[in-house]
């Protein structure tokens, strides 16, 4: 039918979109020298894991929609790679946007403590556990530990032991949850603290030939440019105020639509194989390309909160071209 037709195009467009713009990412971390430092290690390696989803994951998972009965007719070899591969990217996904928020919870609330040099050994620890997890979850059904393909049925799926289920889902999606539900309640008490006590800027400007005057209810800086002079009154929002109400807001944009990309698909998987609950293929299909559309939406986000990204996107084309 030409919904079906619709739908399945709007799926590789977000295959296609999605594996492109995480690539973009990566290929200006790596020619931007700027970005050779954090936090861009953890944008460069939730950018490494959307493209492998997008890559290595979500074709697949296109040739099996495109299947009648959603059937798996590549084997069980290849099945047991897509499951892994689904596994370890998603995790790994997941996982470093609570590495991300992690970060900017300790840059905020720690930023006399966390000085470069240790903001890049938790970077690169939070970047190796990240993996090493995402590992150990994935590859828990190479070892036997539940089934993952029915030759009868055509059926290919993660494994649906309950004990595997239990730890695969708290280990890859509520765990991280619980952590950046906690990290951005933190920021937002620390930025409504600061936006509490904020009072407005004021910019004055004077004449040519004004002279400053010395009884003043607040500490002044005068700049003189050429014949004119203008006076900034230091009682507004300081730099880092303003850098903090930022990083609050990317912050919870990102978890916003981390919890409302992934929580319909792995509220389903935890329930399903505990209760022996029947859901529908359809709406299974829904979810786990909801969830695999969160790879789709990372990149967008960190990025548009960085005008940083947006020079070096227009510096890369242009350099081409």
């Amino acid at each position: 039918s030409i919904f079906t037709i619709l739908i399945l195009t709007l799926l590789v467009l977000l295959t296609v979109a999605t594996f492109l713009w995480n690539l973009l990412v990566l290929a200006t971390i790596l020619r931007v020298k700027a970005f050779h430092r954090v936090p861009h290690n953890l944008v460069a390696s939730t950018a490494v894991s959307d493209v492998l989803v997008a890559a290595l994951v979500m074709p697949l998972s296109l040739v099996k929609e495109l299947s009648a009965g959603r059937r798996w007719r590549l084997g069980r070899e290849l099945c047991l790679v897509w499951v892994c591969f689904d596994v370890l990217c998603c995790t790994a996904s997941i996982w470093n946007v609570t590495a991300i928020a992690l970060d900017h919870y300790w840059s905020i609330t720690r930023h006399l403590e966390y000085t470069l040099l240790t903001r890049c050994r938790i970077s690169n620890v939070m970047i190796a556990l990240t993996w090493a997890l995402s590992a150990a979850i994935s590859l828990g059904p190479l070892f036997g530990w539940g089934e993952t393909y029915s030759p009868e049925q055509e059926h290919c799926q993660v494994s649906q032991e309950p004990s595997y289920t239990i730890i695969s889902t708290g280990g890859a999606f509520y765990l991280p949850l619980c952590v950046v539900l906690f990290v951005y309640w933190k920021i937002y008490k620390v930025a409504k603290f600061h936006m509490g006590g904020c009072r407005r800027n004021a910019v004055v400007p004077l004449p040519e030939a004004a002279q400053v005057k010395e009884a003043s209810h607040e500490p002044q800086m005068v700049f003189t440019v050429r014949h004119a002079a203008i006076t900034f009154q230091t009682d507004g929002e300081t730099w880092r105020e303003q850098k903090e109400k930022k990083a609050a807001l990317m912050v919870g944009i990102l978890i916003g639509v981390f919890v409302l990309c992934w929580i319909p698909f792995f509220i389903t998987e935890l329930i399903g194989p505990l209760c022996s609950c029947n859901i529908p293929p359809l709406w299974k299909s829904i979810f786990l390309w909801l969830g695999y559309s969160n790879s789709f939406f990372n990149p967008l986000i960190y990025t548009a909160f960085n005008k940083n990204y947006n020079n070096a996107f227009k510096n890369l084309f242009v350099k081409q071209r």
